[in-house]
């Protein structure tokens, strides 16, 4: 009987947990627009992917726009919630934790390959409840597929101060807001000065840098859907496809035409 899909964001009633003679366990959830999964973590690692649909996974004070071609690793105990952005096909995948192909790194983006996406609907396809040596064999590839997958980070830094995640979990829910610093200050109930100081100690970077990663972040499921780049860079609030495609190769070294062809 093949994985059980869920259309909630309950705890899946048929979740197994890894182990070293069964390293690789998946659950599937069928999820609406505007869905969360609240803060959680588990024993095992985590691959979150999607074969359809887009979603926006948060951890470690960072946040990544995740569109069916990337997934997000996540280590073991490492807390990360989940929004669906567009109407998703979830199939996260968890890993023995013995298992580490990224030693020292906590959260990952990678390239989903073909071969990655076509184990996991296999393994989706066998019986949880009685693993067999075709789900084992299945789960050994899974394993060797994944150090071999190719980085691609766009990561977006989160605030903890609750005024500045305010203003910038808005702007992750409208990446072409033309509104200024002063604008959203007022909204935030904060000065500007003070938001702008706020930027540069806990995230690093400007206002107007942070809001440049955010809208690239979400400028990657909108390419990978096959929007046209000038109609990517009207929603995400560029003057201009140019603009947008200087600013993306000035973030990645290539353009976004070459960055999502690889």
């Amino acid at each position: 009987m093949p994985v059980t899909i869920v259309t909630h964001t309950e705890p899946h009633e048929s979740r197994r947990e890894p182990t070293e003679v069964q390293p690789v366990t998946m659950i599937a959830r069928d999820l609406v627009s505007a869905r969360s999964l609240l803060p959680h973590s588990h024993d095992c690692a985590q691959l979150t992917l999607a074969l359809e649909g887009v979603i926006r996974l948060n951890a470690l004070d960072s946040s990544w726009i995740v569109p069916p071609q990337r997934a997000i690793w996540t280590a073991p105990n490492v807390e990360h919630s989940l929004t669906v952005i567009e109407t998703a096909r979830l199939r996260p995948v968890y890993v023995v934790s013995s298992y580490d192909p990224f030693p020292g790194e906590p959260c990952k983006v990678l390239t989903v390959s073909p071969l990655l996406r076509e184990l996991v609907m296999a393994l989706e396809q066998e019986d949880p409840a009685t693993p067999s040596h075709r789900s084992q064999l299945i789960s050994n590839l899974i394993l060797d597929e994944l150090p071999k997958l190719a980085t691609r980070p766009i990561r977006v830094p989160m605030p903890r101060d609750k005024r500045l995640k305010t203003l910038c979990d808005s702007l992750l829910a409208q990446p072409g807001s033309p509104q200024t610093l002063q604008q959203w200050a007022r909204a935030a109930g904060a000065s500007e000065r003070t938001l702008a100081r706020l930027f540069e100690k806990e995230l690093g970077m400007s206002f107007g840098q942070w809001r440049q990663q955010a809208r690239l972040a979400h400028a990657a499921p909108l390419i990978a859907s096959g929007i046209p780049l000038a109609q990517v860079a009207d929603a995400l609030g560029y003057s201009s496809q140019s603009a947008f495609t200087a600013m993306f190769r000035k973030t990645f070294g290539v353009p976004p035409t070459e960055f999502f062809a690889r």
